[in-house]
C-alpha cells in the first residue's frame, strides 16, 4: 500500500492504483470520458488531467500511476480553463440533438456540460472525411444496434470493446487520422452486412450516444397509451438486480416489486416472469442433453450439446462456424418460449373469443440485459412471438419519461399467473454458468441418481472471463465459456468434442449481467454485486430445481405432454442456419409468406425472380406478382394459437431445405440464388410436394 495527498486529502491505495483510483478513494470527482474500469485506458480525451507536484505539465490521471508522496491538485484554475476549451472543441463536432438523443439524461459529455455551465463558442465542424464519403456516420440497418457516428468522440472504448481487450470481434475499427479520425466497420459496411454478433457491448461503454441498442421504447409507449390492445411484458432476471442502478440505488439491489408496480403504472396488463420461460428451457435442454448422452434418436446429433440461450453466440455459430450448428442445443431461449407460450397457447385463448379464434393476438414486450434480444426476436421462425425487445436501460428511459418515481415505489409488486411462477434455477440463468448449473440441478434428478452433488456447482461460478470446467457424476465433464472470446479460444483445436458433453457460452462476460442492454456503470466490481444479487436470489428461493416448478408441470400436463413431445417441439424449438447461405434465404421468404409480409419477401427475391408454387395458384413470375399473391391472394393470416407456420424438417443441416408447412404437408424446395447482389437474393424458388 501506499499513501499520497489529493487535494489535501491523505489516502491509501494499493500499489499499481492510478491518480484517478487515488482520487476515487479520497472522494475527489474527476472527470472522464474515455475511462472505462474493464478496458484499457488510452487517455484520449484528456478531460482527467491533474497537476502532480514536481511534473513540468498536467498529467492524465486515468493513465499516471501513483506513487508514494505524490502531491495531486485536481481542480486549478488552469485545469478548469483547459477542460473547459477541450469540451468547446467536442461541442464543435457534436450536434444539437440532446432532445431526441437516446441517451439524453444519461450522456457523460451532456452532464459535464450541465454541470459546468460549458458554453459553445466555435463553429460547427462537420465530422468525418471529405476525402472519404463512404464513411458513412448513420446507420439504422441493424436489428440491434443503431449508429450516429456525429456524436462520436473518439474515445476508442467502442474499438476496445469489440477488439482484442474485449469481444475480440473486431467489427469496429479506427479509419482516419487527426479530425477526420472515426470508429468505422470493416470495410465501411452496414453494421447489419458485417460479422457483428449483436452483443452490444460497444453501446456499453459508448459515453455519448454515438452507439445505442435500437430504440424501441417509443413504440411500447405508444402502443400502451392507445389502450387498443391486451399488453403482456415479460422481464429477464439481470433487469430486476440491476434496473436500480439507473435510479442512484446501490449495484446489485434487487428491485423486483419496485419494477413490477413501475410495469403495471406504464400501462400493462399482464407483467410476466421470463423466468418461468427459464424453467421451461430447463426441462428442455436437459431433457435435450440425456437424448443425446443415450443416442434415443434415428439421428442423434452430436455431443458435445452447446447451449442456445444466448443470442450473441449463436449469432457467432451461424456467423463464423456453421458447422457446430448440430452441436447448438434447439430449445429457443427463455425469451422466446415465453412469448410462443403468451402468444399460442391457453393464455391467449382465454383472453376471449377474438383470440381464441386468431382474430387477434396480445402484444408481447420483453425486457431484457441483452441487445442480441431485438435481433433473436425476428429472427424466421421466432419473429412475431415478441412484439418489442427492451433493454434495461430503455425501460429505465420509460420510467423517467412518465414522472414515475422508482425508488419510492413499494416493493410489493408480484408477476401475474400462470407465466410468472419460478424457481431459483431460472434466476441464476442472469450469470455465467447459471444455464449450466440450472440444467444440471434437472438433469442429474432426471437420472435418479443419490449421488447427485449439492445444488451448488460453485467450480461454475464466478465472473472472470474464460473457461471453467467440472465433472459431474453420471454425466460426463462440462465447461463455461464467460465470454464469446473463452469460447473462440476453446474452440481453437479439436479436443472439446472430445473432453465434454456440454458447453454453456455467453457472449458477454459475467452473462446477462453484463449484457450490452443493463445500465452503464463505471464501478469496477458491479458485475460481482449483480452476480451475488442472482445467487442470493436462488439461495432463498422456495424451489431450485427447474423441474420443481408446478406451474411449468401444469403446463406440460394441459398444453405440452412432455419435454420434447410434437406440441413442445413445435411451441419450444427453433431451427438454424448458416448466413449468407440458401437455406436462410428460404427460412426468411417462409416466414414472410407466414406472416403475409409481401413487401419484406419481396426485397428477398430479384426483381425477375421466379416460384413454382405447386399450387392452384401456379407459377408466378417477378417479384412484385410473388408480392401481390402473398398480400391480396393467400388466405387471412390467422394471429395468435391459430397462426401456424413453415418449420425446417431438418433443425441444422445447411443443405437440407425440407420444410414441413404450416398445414403439416411435407414438402421440399430447390432455391437458386444470384450471389453478385450484396446481400444475395433468389432467382427461382421451386416447391416440391412429397407424396403422404
Amino acid at each position: 500500500m501506499i499513501t499520497l495527498t489529493v487535494n489535501g486529502r491523505s489516502v491509501v491505495v494499493q500499489e499499481g492504483a492510478t491518480c484517478l483510483d487515488a482520487a476515487r478513494e479520497a472522494g475527489v470527482h474527476v472527470p472522464t470520458l474515455c475511462y472505462y474500469p474493464r478496458l484499457p485506458t488510452h487517455a484520449v480525451c484528456r478531460m482527467c488531467l491533474v497537476h502532480v507536484a514536481g511534473q513540468p505539465r498536467p498529467l492524465p490521471a486515468c493513465i499516471t500511476p501513483a506513487r508514494a508522496g505524490d502531491v495531486v491538485e485536481t481542480g486549478s484554475s488552469d485545469l478548469l480553463a483547459f477542460r473547459a476549451m477541450d469540451a468547446q472543441w467536442l461541442l464543435a463536432r457534436h450536434p444539437d440533438d440532446c432532445p431526441r438523443c437516446e441517451v439524453n439524461g444519461s450522456c457523460r459529455l451532456q452532464s459535464l456540460v450541465s454541470e459546468n455551465q460549458w458554453l459553445a463558442r466555435w463553429e460547427k465542424s462537420p465530422r468525418g472525411s471529405v476525402a472519404h464519403p463512404e464513411h458513412r456516420l448513420i446507420d439504422h440497418t441493424s436489428p440491434s444496434i443503431w449508429r450516429d457516428l456525429s456524436k462520436c468522440i473518439e474515445c476508442g472504448l467502442c474499438v476496445e470493446a469489440c477488439g482484442a481487450s474485449g469481444q475480440q470481434q473486431y467489427v469496429i475499427g479506427f479509419a482516419e487520422r487527426g479530425s477526420g479520425r472515426l470508429p468505422v466497420t470493416v470495410f465501411d459496411h452496414t453494421l447489419a452486412n458485417t460479422q457483428c454478433i449483436s452483443c452490444g457491448q460497444c453501446t456499453l461503454v459508448c459515453p455519448v450516444g454515438a452507439l445505442v441498442e435500437t430504440p424501441h421504447w417509443h413504440a411500447v409507449l405508444q402502443v400502451l397509451d392507445a389502450h387498443e390492445r391486451v399488453c403482456v411484458v415479460q422481464v429477464a432476471p439481470a433487469t430486476r438486480v440491476a434496473i436500480s442502478e439507473e435510479f442512484g440505488m446501490e449495484a446489485g439491489t434487487v428491485s423486483t416489486g419496485k419494477m413490477i408496480n413501475a410495469l403495471r403504472q406504464l400501462g400493462f396488463d399482464y407483467v410476466f416472469d421470463t423466468n418461468f420461460g427459464a424453467d421451461l428451457t430447463v426441462m428442455e435442454e436437459a431433457s435435450e442433453l440425456l437424448d443425446r448422452i443415450n443416442g434415443r434418436e434415428a439421428s442423434t446429433p452430436p455431443l458435445p450439446l452447446l447451449t442456445s440461450c444466448c443470442p450473441g453466440w449463436v449469432n457467432w455459430v451461424e456467423i463464423n462456424r456453421p458447422d457446430l450448428l448440430p452441436h447448438l442445443s434447439t430449445t429457443r431461449s427463455p425469451q422466446q418460449m415465453h412469448g410462443a407460450l403468451t402468444k399460442r397457447s391457453a393464455f391467449a385463448r382465454g383472453l376471449g373469443p377474438a383470440f381464441a379464434e386468431g382474430r387477434a393476438e396480445p402484444c408481447v414486450v420483453s425486457v431484457m440485459p441483452c441487445t442480441a434480444k431485438k435481433d433473436e426476436a425476428a429472427r424466421p421462425g421466432l419473429s412475431g412471438d415478441v412484439d418489442h425487445v427492451l433493454t434495461t436501460r430503455e425501460l429505465a428511459r420509460m420510467i423517467k419519461s412518465r414522472g414515475i418515481a422508482f425508488p419510492a415505489l413499494a416493493d410489493d409488486g408480484a408477476f401475474d399467473d400462470p407465466l410468472g411462477e419460478s424457481t431459483g434455477a431460472a434466476q441464476i440463468f442472469a450469470a455465467s454458468g447459471g444455464v449450466m448449473e440450472a440444467m444440471l440441478r434437472s438433469a442429474v434428478h432426471f437420472l435418479g441418481r443419490p449421488d447427485a452433488p449439492a445444488l451448488e456447482w460453485q467450480p461454475l461460478r464466478g465472473i472472470g472471463p474464460g473457461i471453467k470446467t467440472a465433472q459431474i457424476a453420471g454425466l460426463g465433464t462440462v465447461a463455461i465459456c464467460n465470454g464469446i472470446a473463452a469460447a473462440q479460444q476453446l474452440l481453437q483445436t479439436p479436443d472439446w468434442r472430445e473432453q465434454f458433453v456440454a458447453i454453456e457460452v455467453m457472449a458477454c462476460v459475467g452473462g446477462c449481467l453484463g449484457g450490452g442492454g443493463e445500465p452503464k456503470s463505471l464501478d469496477p466490481l458491479v458485475l460481482d454485486k449483480r452476480m451475488r444479487a442472482i445467487y442470493e436470489l436462488d439461495k432463498h428461493a422456495a424451489r431450485r430445481g427447474a423441474h420443481e416448478n408446478r406451474a411449468v408441470q401444469t403446463w406440460y400436463a394441459a398444453e405440452l405432454q412432455q419435454p420434447r413431445a410434437a406440441q413442445a417441439r413445435a411451441l419450444l424449438h427453433t431451427s438454424y442456419a448458416a448466413r449468407n447461405s440458401t437455406r436462410l434465404l428460404l427460412m426468411q421468404f417462409l416466414d414472410c409468406v407466414d406472416r403475409r409480409d409481401g413487401a419484406q419477401a419481396a426485397a428477398l427475391l430479384h426483381p425477375d425472380a421466379s416460384w413454382s408454387t405447386a399450387s392452384l395458384f401456379g407459377d408466378m413470375h417477378g417479384a412484385s406478382a410473388i408480392q401481390a399473391l402473398i398480400d391480396t391472394q393467400l388466405p387471412a393470416r390467422k394471429y395468435g394459437p391459430a397462426f401456424a407456420r413453415h418449420r425446417m424438417l431438418s433443425a441444422a443441416d445447411m443443405h437440407d431445405l425440407a420444410v414441413i408447412t404450416p398445414t403439416g404437408e411435407l414438402c421440399s424446395f430447390s432455391v437458386e440464388v444470384d450471389r453478385s447482389q450484396s446481400p444475395m437474393v433468389i432467382t427461382r424458388l421451386v416447391r416440391i410436394l412429397h407424396q403422404a
